[in-house]
C-alpha cells in the first residue's frame, strides 16, 4: 500500500465503510469513483485494514497497460520463471487463494483492468477485487460506489464540531497551527471553508496548510472570492471540479517563482525522487541548482511535495492529481519535451553508474537503488519508445539493465528489448545485445520456441568477440539447463572468448556454469576447482549475487556426484549471502539442496521436511520446481529415499510440517546444526529478533507500510502492526526510521 494511506490520520466516512464492505459481501468486483481528491484511496484503505488477506497493488505510477499483469505479479512475489503469460502465472496462482485484491488508481489503464479482472474472476472464485477509478470498469456484475465528498456543515449546527469535514479541517489545522481548536468564534467560519471546497477531502488538507499564514476567516474569505470567479457563468456540475481546480490555483499562486518551477518540472518523475534527481532535472532556466534544496522545503512546507525516507535516504514525491497539475503547467510552458529528456538522460547517467558498479561491493545497494527508480526507468523507456530518434538511446539502458530484469522481470526486459529494436536502424551495434539478451530472458523464463527463435537470429549477425562469447554462453546455459552433452564445450569456449575480450565479469560467469557442467559430464574434482576459481573472483570483487548462484552450483554438483556434507556447507553459505539481495528463486533452490544432501547422509526427517520447505517456498512465488533436467530426478530419488526409512506415512507428515513453515522459518531451520540445536550464523539472528521479526524489520527498513507487508507475508496488517511494536520495544526504538537505522548497522 502507498505511503500515502498512512502519512496522516483517517477522519470519518463510517457510513461508506459500511456501504463498501457491504457491496464487498455481495459481490466479487467493486469499483470507488469519483474526481481526483475525493479520497478514493483512502477510502480502500480504510476497507482494507480489516480483510485478513489484502494484495494491493498502485497503478498511479504505471504507464503502459501491457505491464499491467506484471505489476500485479510483482505486487504478489511472483516470478516470470515459467512459458506462460503473466496474466496466466497470477490466475494460477490465485486459483485457490481468498483474498482481497486492490487494484488503485485504474483510471488511466480502464480497458486493461477490466480484461484483467475478467480473467482472474472468471478463475478465481475465493478473490474480490476492489477497485479504485475515476471511471467505472465497465464490466457485467461490477458494483459502483461513487465516492461522495464529506458533508458540508450548516454553520447554525451546534453540532459543527463533529461534522467529518468539519473534523478533517481541524485535524490538519492542527498539524500547522497545534493550539487550532473550532470554536464559537471560528465555527461559521470553518463551515464557510468547507463548503467553497466543496468537501473534498484533498481539498481540504491543502487548504488547512494556510492557516500557518492566515486566520480562518481569511482562508473562507479568500476561498470564496476564488471560486466565483472560476464557476461564474458555470453550470453546478462543474462546482465540484472548480473547488479542487480553486484550491491547487491558489496554492500555485502563492508559491514562488522558483516553487512554480520546481512543482512544474518535478512532474516528470513517477514513483518519486531525491534531490540529486531534482537539482539534475529541474535546475536552470530560472532555478539554480544551488537553490534547488531550498526550493524543496518550500513545495514541503506547501504540502506539494511530501518527504519520504528510505533506508536512510530522503525522497519527494506528489500526491496523482498534484503532479498532474504540475505536469498541465509544464505543457502550457511548453518544457514537457525538454524535461522528460532530461529525465530521461538522467536516468541514462544511473544505469550508466549502476553497470560499471554492478560487480562490486556496492551491488546490493544498487540493486535496492534500481528496485526504488523502476518506474523512473520505465517513463524513461516509454519516451524513447514514443521517438525513432531516442530509439538508439533506450535501447542501449535497456541493454545495460541487464542484470535488473534478472532481479525486476524477465517479460519486462524483453518487452523493452523488443519494442526498442524494432525502431531502431540495423546499424546499431545495441541490437545484437539485445538479441542474445533477448534470448536469455527467455531461457530464463521456459520460452523455448522464443529462444530458439532468437537466438539463432542473433547468431547469424554476431560478429564481434565479446557478441560471439555471450552467444556461445546463452547456447551453453540452455544446453546445462536441458542436461545436454556439449554445454562444458559451449561454455568453455564463451570462457575463453571473454577473457581474450578482457571481460572479467563474463568469464566468471561462463565459468561458474562451466564448473556445474562439468560436475554433470562426471568432471567431478574439475569441475570443484573451476567453481571454486569462480566463487574467489567473484569474492575477491565484493559481488553477492553470481556468487550466491556459484554457490548453489557447488552444492548441486556435491548433490549429484560428490560429497553431500560439502554440499550443505556450500548450500548454507548460498543462503548466507543471497538475504542481502532478496533472490526467492535461489533460496527455494539452495534449500532444495540441503534437503537432498540431508538425505543422502541419511538424516530422512529433517531431509522430507527440508523438502517440503524448499517446495513451499518456490510455490509462494510461482516456482513449482528446479528447471535443471539432471535435478528432479535425484530430488525424487531422496524422497523414496526418506520413504524407506521412515515409511511412508512419517515421511509425508515430516514433508507437510516444512511445508508449513514460512520462508524466513524455514531459513533457519536449513541453517540449524540439528533439528533441537541452536541455529548456525545467520544475519537473521543476529541481535534480540526473532526471525519473523527481522524479516519484518527489513521490509520497515524498505520503505514499506504495514499494509505492504502485511500484504508480501500474507498475515494481517493488526499482526503487523503488533510485530512492529515488539520490535520497537525490544530495540529500545522510538519509531520506524530508527528500525531502518538499526537494520543497516546489523547488515
Amino acid at each position: 500500500m502507498t505511503e500515502t494511506v498512512e502519512r496522516t490520520s483517517y477522519v470519518g466516512r463510517r457510513g461508506e465503510l459500511d456501504a463498501v464492505r457491504a457491496l464487498l459481501a455481495a459481490a466479487p468486483l467493486v469499483t470507488l469513483t469519483g474526481p481526483g481528491g475525493v479520497g478514493k484511496t483512502r477510502l480502500a484503505a480504510r476497507v482494507a485494514e480489516t480483510e485478513p488477506d489484502v494484495v494491493w497493488v498502485s497503478l498511479a505510477e504505471l504507464r503502459d497497460p501491457q505491464l499491467l499483469p506484471d505489476t500485479v505479479a510483482v505486487a504478489l512475489g511472483l516470478v516470470d520463471r515459467q512459458a506462460r503469460t503473466r496474466t496466466e502465472i497470477v490466475v494460477d496462482h490465485l486459483r485457490d487463494r481468498t483474498l482481497l485484491l486492490v487494484l488503485d488508481n485504474c483510471e488511466h489503464l480502464v480497458e486493461a483492468c477490466a480484461r484483467f479482472a475478467d480473467e482472474v474472476l472468471a478463475a478465481c472464485p475465493g478473490v474480490r477485487l476492489l477497485t479504485t477509478s475515476r471511471q467505472s470498469l465497465g464490466m457485467a456484475g461490477e458494483r459502483v460506489f461513487p465516492v461522495p465528498p464529506l458533508a458540508v456543515p450548516d454553520p447554525d449546527d451546534p453540532g459543527i464540531a463533529d461534522n467529518d469535514a468539519v473534523r478533517l479541517f481541524a485535524d490538519r489545522a492542527t498539524a500547522v497551527v497545534p493550539d487550532f481548536a473550532v470554536t464559537a468564534a471560528n465555527a461559521a467560519d470553518v463551515a464557510r471553508a468547507c463548503a467553497a471546497l466543496d468537501g473534498l477531502p484533498l481539498a481540504i488538507e491543502l487548504a488547512a496548510v494556510r492557516l500557518r499564514s492566515l486566520s480562518v476567516r481569511q482562508l473562507a474569505d479568500r476561498l470564496g472570492h476564488r471560486l466565483a470567479l472560476l464557476t461564474r457563468g458555470r453550470h453546478r456540475v462543474s462546482v465540484r471540479h472548480g473547488s479542487f481546480q480553486a484550491v491547487l490555483d491558489w496554492s500555485h499562486d502563492l508559491c514562488g517563482p522558483e516553487e512554480r518551477l520546481l512543482w512544474a518540472r518535478a512532474s516528470v518523475f513517477v514513483g518519486g525522487f531525491d534531490l540529486a534527481a531534482a537539482e539534475e532535472v529541474c535546475s536552470g532556466d530560472g532555478l539554480d541548482r544551488a537553490d534547488v534544496l531550498d526550493v524543496v522545503d518550500g513545495l514541503i512546507d506547501k504540502s506539494i511535495l511530501l518527504r519520504e525516507e528510505h533506508r536512510g535516504a530522503v525522497r519527494y514525491r506528489m500526491l496523482e492529481t498534484v503532479r498532474e497539475y504540475g505536469e498541465d503547467r509544464l505543457r502550457a510552458a511548453d518544457d514537457l519535451d525538454r524535461r522528460r529528456r532530461l529525465h530521461r538522460d538522467w536516468c541514462l547517467d544511473l544505469v550508466a553508474r549502476y553497470q560499471a558498479e554492478w560487480m562490486g561491493a556496492r551491488q546490493p545497494a544498487w540493486i535496492e537503488r534500481m528496485r526504488v527508480e523502476h518506474p523512473n526507468l520505465r517513463a524513461a523507456l516509454d519516451f524513447c519508445t514514443a521517438d525513432r530518434d531516442e530509439a538508439a538511446t533506450g535501447l542501449r539502458m535497456a541493454c545495460d539493465l541487464r542484470y535488473h530484469w534478472f532481479v525486476v522481470g524477465f517479460e519486462e526486459g524483453r518487452l523493452w528489448c523488443r519494442r526498442l529494436v524494432a525502431l531502431v536502424d540495423p546499424s546499431v551495434p545495441e541490437r545484437i545485445t539485445a538479441g542474445w539478451l533477448d534470448a536469455l530472458l527467455a531461457l530464463m523464463q521456459g520460452s523455448r520456441d522464443a529462444y530458439l527463435a532468437t537466438i539463432d537470429a542473433v547468431d547469424a549477425e554476431a560478429v564481434s568477440d565479446l557478441d560471439r562469447a555471450n552467444v556461445l554462453q546463452v547456447r551453453g546455459l540452455k544446453a546445462l539447463v536441458d542436461n545436454e552433452a556439449d554445454a562444458a564445450d559451449l561454455l568453455a569456449a564463451a570462457s575463453a572468448r571473454f577473457q581474450a575480450a578482457g571481460d572479467r565479469p563474463g568469464e566468471l560467469w561462463a565459468q561458474h556454469n562451466l564448473g556445474l557442467a562439468l560436475g554433470l559430464r562426471g568432471e567431478v574434482d574439475r569441475a570443484r576447482e573451476v567453481l571454486h576459481r569462480a566463487r574467489d573472483g567473484y569474492a575477491a570483487m565484493g559481488e553477492v549475487f553470481w556468487q550466491s548462484w556459484t554457490l548453489f552450483n557447488v552444492a548441486a554438483t556435491e548433490f549429484l556426484f560428490g560429497d553431500p556434507a560439502a554440499g550443505v556447507d556450500a548450500a548454507r553459505a548460498g543462503l548466507r549471502l543471497q538475504h542481502r539481495v532478496g533472490n526467492k528463486i535461489l533460496t527455494g533452490f539452495l534449500l532444495s539442496m540441503i534437503a537432498g544432501c540431508t538425505t543422502a547422509l541419511g538424516d530422512h526427517a529433517r531431509g522430507a521436511r527440508l523438502l517440503g520447505a524448499a517446495t513451499a517456498a518456490m510455490r509462494r512465488i510461482g516456482v513449482y520446481a528446479i528447471e535443471y533436467a539432471a535435478f528432479t530426478p535425484r530430488l525424487r530419488a531422496a524422497m523414496e529415499d526418506a520413504a524407506r526409512g521412515l515409511g511412508k506415512d512419517a515421511r509425508d507428515r515430516a514433508f507437510a510440517s516444512g511445508a508449513a513453515l514460512s520462508t524466513a522459518e524455514a531459513i533457519d531451520y536449513a541453517l540449524a546444526d540439528t533439528d533441537g540445536g541452536a541455529p548456525a550464523a545467520h544475519p537473521d539472528r543476529d541481535g534480540p529478533l526473532t526471525a519473523r521479526e527481522a524479516e519484518i524489520a527489513r521490509m520497515v527498513a524498505k520503505g514499506m507500510t504495514n499494509q505492504q507487508v502485511a500484504s508480501a507475508l500474507g498475515i494481517a496488517r493488526r499482526t503487523v502492526e503488533t510485530h512492529v511494536q515488539h520490535i520497537l520495544g525490544k530495540l529500545d526504538l522510538a519509531n520506524r526510521t530508527q528500525i531502518a537505522t538499526w537494520v543497516a548497522t546489523h547488515g
